[in-house]
């Protein structure tokens, strides 16, 4: 990976901030979809493996933990609990295939472990455990939950003058729970300008189209109603979400939603909008070809 250069972890991009002792990462484009491609192979072939796991919306946030990761987060692979670290909460929680990968790209855990997923004894669980895996700030499973536990890690931030950022990714289906929208209230209500919550705006749901379970839409103009600024961008476009995520730090006074519009199963044809796969693992022969796309 030659577009990446490290000097805290393999690969990234890291340039050492003298000041605070952060590693702030700086990674191109091009080196950023070569992550990308990496971590969508490392998704099939580990949930082929475990038999069991979810794809399509581990393949939809692909780009925003790309981008996050290499290039936003401050955050030390080698002291997983360094104080001053940026914060990334998983609330999907399903989706630890994509948040393993990278936490494997980045130094957290051997790549080879990722080959564990789901096996008993594993660090790998198939919701995130942040008593078991290095880099996991929250334990997952019942959904609607990161963006209140976001919300108090933020709190606790202002109150202890630190200046970590904390960023939380949502689901679109996730936002059926009406927990999120009273942590939506919470969050402008305390006018936390340090939190920024990503929504992985695929579509689907393990039932189908969000338009026909619960309808969302205008999700924009829903959370301008909660007192967020809102931010849109393509979700799969790297430079757009890197605007995205330096816009949301320039923002004063209110929390940021970053609505990220993506496709589910994006990068494999066969599981492109499909629902099937949801939460279905790939098949030895399905993985086989995925994988050749994914090259």
């Amino acid at each position: 990976m030659s577009a990446l250069k490290s000097d805290s972890f393999s690969p990234g991009a890291s340039a050492k901030n003298a000041k605070a002792g952060a590693f702030l990462l700086s990674a191109s484009v091009a080196g950023m979809e070569t992550v990308a491609r990496r971590l969508r192979r490392h998704i099939i072939t580990m949930i082929g493996k475990a038999g069991s796991g979810h794809p399509g919306g581990s393949l939809s946030a692909v780009e925003i933990l790309a981008v996050l990761y290499f290039k936003v987060l401050r955050h030390k692979p080698s002291d997983p609990c360094w104080p001053d670290r940026d914060r990334f909460i998983l609330s999907k929680g399903h989706a630890a295939p994509l948040l393993y990968a990278t936490l494997a790209e980045c130094g957290y855990f051997p790549r080879d472990e990722l080959s564990t997923l789901r096996q008993l004894g594993s660090r790998l669980q198939g919701h995130t455990d942040r008593t078991l895996t290095p880099g996991v700030e929250m334990s997952a499973g019942a959904l609607g939950q990161g963006l209140s536990f976001g919300i108090g890690v933020a709190l606790a931030g202002r109150l202890g003058s630190q200046g970590y950022r904390v960023y939380v990714l949502l689901g679109d289906g996730e936002c059926d729970e009406g927990q999120v929208w009273e942590a939506g209230m919470a969050a402008a209500h305390f006018k936390l300008d340090n939190l920024v919550a990503i929504v992985d705006n695929n579509g689907l749901q393990i039932d189908g189209w969000n338009r026909e379970v619960m309808n969302l839409e205008p999700l924009n103009r829903k959370w301008e109603a909660f007192g967020w600024y809102v931010i849109e961008v393509d979700g799969h476009d790297l430079a757009q979400l890197s605007g995205a995520f330096d816009r949301a730090k320039q923002v004063k006074g209110q929390p940021v939603v970053i609505i990220a519009h993506t496709v589910k199963g994006k990068g494999v044809s066969f599981m492109e909008n499909n629902p099937d796969f949801h939460g279905k693992a790939p098949d030895a022969g399905e993985v086989e070809i995925a994988l050749r796309e994914l090259e």
